[in-house]
């Protein structure tokens, strides 16, 4: 087996003729050598003439073939039940593995199935109604189902990320997931994909119960006995293992361990603005103005260093929109989202500030939740200056400066936007860094600080401000055996992929004991 690199035209699609013959070159053999020729990775170079840079594996006679993917899942309907609190992709993925281990996976989602939760997180802007169980964050697919659907990660330490792609892919995301660089699949796609997903766990004799909201837990009496899980209709669960995979949003769960004075740890978190700029404009920064139709939408990853703490872009959506992803009545909170297409006129990313425990001061009294009601606090403040979830807003270089803005540019959001002072409603340290930032960022991509980009806060659901701290080899809550907390809302990971990963690993845990 041999890897190589090969360029292709951006606008065209190597055939598999085309593949081997490349690979026949690299290796020097003739043609007829080589019994395959795979794509490992694809990535999009436009520092000069915009190419896609192909990784190339070639296996020739005699090689041992490419590892092939088989999941086996199994039929539990008489097996051992494990609960699965949260049906993002930690207890989506956490309840694959379960089966492939011959487990029964119950999934108890505090939300609606795909469908139901089209019609409430409209809701949102049709009705300035925020149901608190079902939004972009609470429902089937947690956060990710409706978002860009980004599937990139640096946490290859963890698992198999592949594990994760292939799955995916068999369940209807695109092929070039496996492939790509920066994967996505897409606000479009991806309920099909769970919908896909909880068809082969129920068909398998796994169960799914949606409008659970778990409100209460009760560890077993003895080493013999079970958890008992309390749920807002009064229905009760009971097994030996639980998954607690209830997301970064889930602040009912971290404020249950509290009053029970059950471990928890204040974590870092990132907090900042939501940026929008005309798409065209990102393209023509990107391909140094050699943008055509048919070439893939410009993505921007950006990372500054200001006054000791790092300010960086989080969740960039290339044509994209802006979404209202507040889980409560009195709160603003913004996300990104895009469809596979990524074909809108807009680009939004957040612009984020890391906040850590010793930059918050006056939440104290919280103890591991200061960071949380920090967090709760800008998003409320946000609110009071607005009406039905319209989003305070700024240009950028007024924001800058320190300006109001006398009008604002046509903006995505679906809510609308009032303009106003986000300084004043940012915390100090966190705007500060920002107006630094911002201009800094211009050097790397000439054109981004710029009259025409719309600031908009506030962007303060990147990741967990709480960690539920778990024994690094068992996985299980370090006081509470049984119990395994999982993916974002635990404080482990950052994103779908991690949490799946993340998922997986506990799932192969509970299975080892």
């Amino acid at each position: 087996m041999k890897e190589f690199e090969q360029t292709f035209d951006i606008l065209h699609v190597p055939a598999e003729d085309e593949l081997r013959k490349a690979a026949a070159v690299a290796c020097g053999v003739p043609v007829s050598k080589v019994r395959q020729c795979v794509v490992m990775r694809r990535s999009l170079d436009a520092r000069g003439r915009p190419v896609y840079r192909y990784r190339l594996q070639a296996f020739l006679e005699g090689d041992e073939p490419p590892r092939e993917y088989v999941f086996d899942y199994k039929d539990v309907r008489n097996a051992r039940e494990i609960i699965v609190i949260g049906g993002g992709p930690a207890g989506t993925f956490a309840s694959l593995k379960l089966l492939e281990k011959g487990f029964k996976p119950v999934i108890l989602e505090r939300g609606k199935d795909v469908h139901s939760r089209k019609v409430d997180i409209s809701a949102i802007v049709r009705e300035g109604v925020v149901d608190a169980d079902s939004n972009y964050c609470f429902g089937e697919g947690g956060a990710g189902t409706f978002s860009d659907g980004k599937l990139y990660t640096r946490s290859s330490k963890r698992g198999d990320i592949q594990e994760v792609l292939r799955q995916l892919v068999a369940f209807g995301a695109q092929q070039s997931i496996l492939t790509d660089a920066h994967p996505h699949i897409g606000s479009d796609v991806l309920p099909r994909v769970m919908e896909s997903i909880r068809n082969c766990i129920t068909e398998h004799g796994g169960e799914y119960h949606f409008g659970s909201r778990v409100v209460d837990m009760t560890p077993p009496a003895s080493n013999r006995g079970k958890w008992k899980v309390l749920c807002a209709d009064g229905s009760v669960y009971s097994a030996s293992d639980v998954i607690l995979a209830t997301g970064h949003s889930a602040r009912d769960i971290y404020e249950l361990f509290a009053s029970k004075g059950w471990a928890l740890q204040a974590k870092g978190f990132a907090l900042g603005v939501r940026v929008e700029h005309p798409q065209y404009l990102i393209d023509e920064i990107q391909y140094h103005k050699r943008w055509q139709p048919g070439y893939p939408h410009a993505e921007y990853s950006l990372v500054q260093q200001v006054d000791g703490r790092g300010v960086f872009s989080f969740c960039m959506c290339p044509g994209g929109v802006l979404v209202p992803s507040t889980t409560e009545s009195d709160a603003v909170v913004l996300n990104g989202m895009s469809p596979s297409t990524r074909s809108g006129k807009k680009a939004n990313a957040g612009i984020v500030c890391s906040v850590e425990p010793e930059d918050v001061t006056g939440f104290e009294k919280y103890g591991p939740l200061a960071l949380l009601e920090f967090q709760r606090s800008v998003e409320q403040r946000m609110f009071a200056n607005s009406s039905s979830f319209r989003a305070p807003a700024q240009r950028m270089t007024d924001f800058c400066r320190g300006k109001a803005s006398s009008s604002l540019p046509a903006c995505s959001y679906a809510p609308g936007v009032d303009s106003a002072l986000l300084n004043g409603l940012l915390p100090d340290f966190v705007a500060a860094r920002l107006r630094k930032a911002f201009p800094l960022f211009d050097r790397k991509m000439h054109g981004f600080y710029t009259h025409d980009a719309l600031v908009l806060g506030v962007e303060s659901r990147t990741s967990s401000p709480v960690r539920i701290p778990r024994d690094e080899n068992t996985l299980c809550h370090i006081s509470l055996d049984g119990l395994y907390p999982c993916g974002e809302g635990a404080g482990y990971a950052g994103g779908i992929v991690s949490s799946a990963l993340d998922g997986i690993a506990v799932a192969n845990a509970i299975a080892s004991r």
